[in-house]
């Protein structure tokens, strides 16, 4: 019993310890800590490049969640934290980068190298398809000649 008292207490407890950010971190106003954990959560961390930065332990997205902080208490709106940040870090800053002139390529690359694949994969079975089919009529033609031949006999 006091085993599975335990795993609850470590099943509820594990996210507290999962999360980023620092209670001296965390705002007195609960709608401007929801707005920094809403842009935080859209911003990369840069030291360990698959995570944002809310829930990174990096000294690096500690100091950014405290300059969207920063900003926030300032005045300035969600679209503007982030265009300041964008601004000295680049675009990799954020998860989801704009759909810009500059990243079209990237866009695109993906699907059309996918469709790309696909038709060249039916295209080579196609080819190998009418190969097989060829050499089952030849082989078809030179054994009726033998079979009449055999039968004529």
């Amino acid at each position: 019993m006091q085993r599975y008292f335990f795993l609850l207490i470590l099943i509820f407890l594990l996210p507290l310890s999962l999360s980023g950010v620092e209670p001296d971190e965390i705002l007195k106003d609960k709608i401007l800590e929801e707005r920094a954990r809403i842009i935080s959560s859209d911003l990369r961390c840069l030291v360990c490049q698959n995570e944002n930065i809310d829930s990174s332990n990096a000294d690096l997205a500690k100091d950014l969640r405290l300059l969207v902080r920063e900003r926030l208490l300032v005045g300035d709106t969600n679209k503007q934290v982030k265009n300041f940040i964008v601004e000295r870090y680049g675009e990799y800053v954020l998860l989801n980068p704009t759909f810009s002139g500059s990243s079209i390529l990237l866009w695109i690359s993906g699907p059309l190298i996918f469709i790309l694949s696909f038709i060249i994969l039916i295209l080579r079975y196609l080819s190998f398809r009418k190969k097989n089919i060829t050499k089952q009529v030849a082989h078809s033609a030179e054994d009726l000649k033998k079979l009449t031949s055999f039968l004529k006999k």
